[in-house]
């Protein structure tokens, strides 16, 4: 049971929101807020859980997870549903639970800043993490769904943990810090959207994939992980990062092994899995080196 309610939360996977908010809260550690800290955390995992848990809803609801009822781990959902494991209800209401958990979180947390500010911003992060998948809205089937990821796992988390512990927004060294989070996550989904072409094709999901095609998706794919690169670089330019970031440069091997995937097998649903993987691996090491770096700085 506890494994299959793990995978259901995709529980592995939020370190992809995590990671930036931790980086975001130690960017500035004069005086550092723990008890807002932990608040923020507490709400940025309960609403990625959340956002994981209505996303199968609203693709079992559509019937894209149900053209291929195999589980990759990595992409195409959990599939517990198609499984008969765990009900759309289940998923339904054990998003609105985690919903709640997040909610509750971000009220202590305004009550401990005295700041209705992060209510406000609570209020976008969920509307845009819910109807990311849910109708009417659907981010994610209308071109911009990526655009909704970069957002919410770059600025948001990385601007959102700065705020925390200065109170300042909005702050542009915080802005430019968060975009190299903002593009390694958005690579992560597209690694992710790119095996499951034909499903989401089949049911009006529109993304950035069906663009260019999945035959050509590896370029779209160097662009965003050359981008995250550069934001880096940029950051150490403008010394908001230690020139010591500049290790994450070594990830761009795997990075080419990546794309290398995409291009060569991109209608091989079990080969891509381990591009998933290298991606999802990179947004983590480069996550950890930059918290290291501003730690150790």
């Amino acid at each position: 049971m506890l494994k299959n309610l793990i995978e259901a939360w995709r529980l592995p996977f939020v370190g992809a929101s995590a990671l930036p908010f931790i980086f975001g809260s130690v960017v500035n550690r004069e005086k550092f807020n723990f008890p807002g800290f932990i608040f923020g955390l507490v709400a940025v995992i309960a609403t990625h859980i959340s956002a994981n848990l209505i996303n199968d809803y609203a693709d079992s609801r559509s019937g894209a997870d149900w053209q291929d009822k195999n589980s990759y781990k990595f992409f195409g959902g959990s599939k517990l549903i198609q499984q008969n494991i765990f009900s759309e209800r289940f998923y339904l209401k054990s998003a609105v639970f985690f919903a709640v958990i997040s909610a509750f979180s971000v009220l202590l947390l305004s009550l401990s800043l005295k700041s209705y500010f992060v209510v406000f911003a609570y209020c976008i992060v969920i509307v845009l993490s819910w109807f990311y998948s849910v109708s009417p809205i659907k981010l994610s089937y209308r071109r911009v769904g990526e655009a909704a990821i970069f957002l919410l796992f770059g600025p948001v988390l990385v601007m959102g943990g700065y705020f925390i512990q200065t109170r300042i927004f909005p702050d542009l060294k915080s802005f430019l810090l968060s975009i190299p989070f903002g593009f390694f996550t958005t690579a992560i989904l597209f690694a992710n959207e790119v095996p499951d072409f034909t499903e989401d094709h089949n049911v009006g999901k529109n993304n950035w994939v069906s663009l260019i095609g999945a035959d050509k998706s590896f370029l779209f794919y160097c662009l965003l992980v050359g981008l995250g690169f550069l934001a880096i670089l940029i950051n150490v330019f403008a010394a908001f990062l230690s020139p010591w970031a500049c290790l994450t440069l070594i990830l761009i091997i795997p990075a080419c092994s990546a794309a290398k995937i995409i291009k060569n097998y991109y209608d091989s649903k079990f080969k891509l899995i381990q591009s998933s993987k290298l991606t999802i691996s990179i947004q983590t090491f480069v996550s950890i080196c930059l918290i290291a770096v501003t730690l150790l700085g």
